[in-house]
């Protein structure tokens, strides 16, 4: 029987890995804005990427590759996202490959920032030129992929298969904007030494992905960059299939939590959970819409324990269901059931206090079969416009 167990700490912890960020000039407020990532032995990679039609050059750039193939080094820069730069993007990131004089094999580059200006290459050049690959230092990494993040995005776990066999699994994560379901405005890097076999990592990533980044939401918006990456050097010569399933589903969860928990401008991280209805597929439908919607998602921020709302988006959702048959709480208090509103003087004093919290679940019972699937919002309200409003500034 395996053991999961949170550790304090960063990706640098792992062996073999190492990490680092700085500034290289992308940035104008001097903050950090260039980062690495590097293993001292080749590493199996696998990715899951945005479904945005107009991916943005780092996406083409890695699916240029042959299938298969292993890497020790990625570069990731924020500021400029590298997107709708057409050939020029991708011939830019060839270019800085080929002007790094570091010891890199296949490199790897992710971007986030604003769309449709070109990279500043020979900023990156420099910076990534100045990079020493001994570093560890995690922290600064975090910092230097951030974009409109108001903190930094990690965790680090340990898995102990045994007395004698154990790996490690870490990640850094940045994200609060333009974040919809198929993956979110995000970039993800998860790094481990388990000994996990190419053909499990795609399937436990993909399979990972869908109850965690698949399925929040802070706006609506789907980017052009999104990136998950899973990077394994093998280094413990340690695996168990079912316990790496269950630990990547914690790291890629807990990340996901800290982005939505992250929206830009939000206050509240809401679980929105659909049983009862006619089947998995129906349910992830009807979550998703509700922690889409912007009518939703501005009653959250009111605090108003506004059921209406719900019950409209679930049905204009188009699954099936029955008003008659529909139950609707906010936590523990139920304020419509079967078709009977619940919504007197204390029910609804009692649900405004749920909403009062900085988390809390949104749970709909469509009382028609045994589908089910949760989801994650958060408000949406004055601080959201005011960072978007002047994003390129």
């Amino acid at each position: 029987m395996f053991t999961i167990l949170p550790i304090k700490g960063f990706i640098d912890q792992i062996d073999g890995f190492y990490c680092d960020g700085i500034h290289a000039g992308l940035k104008p407020n001097g903050n950090k804005d260039l980062g690495f990532i590097y293993s001292d032995t080749l590493c199996e990679i696998e990715a899951v990427f945005t479904k945005n039609r107009f991916q943005a050059a780092p996406l083409k750039h890695y699916q240029m590759y042959e299938k298969g193939f292993q890497s020790n080094f990625v570069l990731i820069n924020s500021k400029n996202a590298n997107a709708m730069t057409g050939q020029r993007g991708i011939d830019d990131i060839n270019e800085i490959f080929s002007s790094i004089n570091h010891n890199i094999v296949n490199p790897i580059m992710s971007s986030t920032g604003v769309i449709g200006n070109p990279l500043p290459k020979e900023k990156i050049i420099v910076g990534a030129n100045s990079f020493d690959l001994s570093s560890k230092s995690g922290q600064n990494l975090s910092e230097a992929i951030m974009t409109t993040d108001a903190y930094p995005k990690t965790c680090m776990y340990e898995v102990k298969i045994d007395e004698e066999n154990s790996f490690k699994i870490g990640a850094v994560a940045k994200g609060a904007g333009m974040i919809n379901p198929n993956l979110a405005t995000m970039l993800c890097f998860i790094c481990t030494d388990a000994a996990i076999p190419k053909e499990d990592m795609k399937e436990l990533l993909n399979e990972a992905s869908h109850t965690s980044f698949n399925a929040i939401s802070v706006d609506g918006d789907t980017s052009t960059n999104d990136t998950v990456l899973l990077l394994a050097n093998k280094k413990s010569n340690a695996y168990n299939k079912e316990a790496f399933k269950e630990v990547l589903k914690l790291v890629m969860h807990d990340m996901a939590m800290l982005m939505v928990a992250d929206g830009e401008g939000a206050k509240k991280a809401v679980a929105f959970e659909v049983v009862g209805a006619r089947s998995d597929e129906e349910a992830e439908t009807a979550a998703k819409a509700l922690s889409n919607s912007l009518l939703v998602k501005t009653a959250l921020f009111g605090e108003d324990p506004n059921f209406g709302r719900i019950a409209s988006t679930i049905g204009a959702s188009q699954i099936e269901c029955d008003e008659t048959k529909l139950t609707i709480s906010y936590n523990d208090v139920k304020v419509f059931e079967k078709g009977v509103i619940l919504f007197d003087e204390v029910c609804e004093a009692k649900a405004a206090e749920v909403l009062k919290n900085c988390e809390y679940k949104v749970l709909c019972d469509i009382g028609i079969g045994e589908g089910k699937f949760t989801a994650y919002g958060c408000d949406l309200g004055y601080k959201y416009v005011e960072i978007n409003a002047d994003y390129r500034t």
